[in-house]
């Protein structure tokens, strides 16, 4: 089974509960205006990998808490996310996944099994006109975050960074959470 991926990130704090790796899935339907990973919209092959062979990397990780799954849309790549999510929760990590669907709306069966994996749903479009930087792990005022297993709970929200800056080996600077508009403008 394989995954088309836009990047990955070994660790971060501002995607989630505790250190986390991230994963951003390759295409999305939705094409929400002022996205901010709208390089990731295409559905073209980018970094096809076996669900297997990234389950094994994100375990070679040590000291993470979670796997997030944004992108992109993750629901699109529900079946092989479901099976990636069942890999990081057989090794004790918690899965954490952003769409921009409602949580009604999953409802067909690949859905339903990545939905089984999540610990932790956040839910709905970003709407650019309810852009906020006020609420944790969300982008816009109408998204929320669903806890669906005992797992976590509102108290881990808090405290958590908004957003963070990584040096890439290559030279880039990538930008991940929410950063202020701020950072973005001075961004190269």
């Amino acid at each position: 089974m394989r995954l088309n991926l836009a990047r990955t990130l070994h660790r971060s704090a501002a995607n989630g509960p505790g250190e986390r790796f991230v994963v951003w899935v390759q295409g999305c339907p939705l094409a929400c205006p002022g996205c901010w990973n709208p390089d990731t919209w295409s559905f073209d092959p980018r970094h096809v990998v076996e669900v297997e062979a990234l389950a094994e990397e994100i375990g070679q990780v040590q000291g993470i808490e979670g796997v997030t799954f944004t992108g992109g849309e993750p629901f699109v790549q529900a079946r092989a996310l479901a099976a990636l999510g069942r890999a990081v929760r057989d090794a004790g990590l918690s899965v954490l996944v952003f769409t921009g669907f409602e949580r009604e709306a999953l409802r067909n069966r690949a859905q339903r099994e990545l939905l089984a994996v999540t610990d932790v749903l956040i839910t709905g479009r970003y709407l650019e006109e309810h852009r906020t930087m006020e609420l944790p792990w969300r982008g816009s005022s109408n998204q929320r975050i669903h806890f669906l297993t005992g797992r976590h709970s509102e108290a881990d929200v808090e405290g958590t960074a908004a957003a963070e800056v990584h040096l890439e080996a290559d030279g880039r600077v990538v930008f991940t959470g929410f950063p202020a508009d701020e950072l973005v403008r001075r961004r190269p």
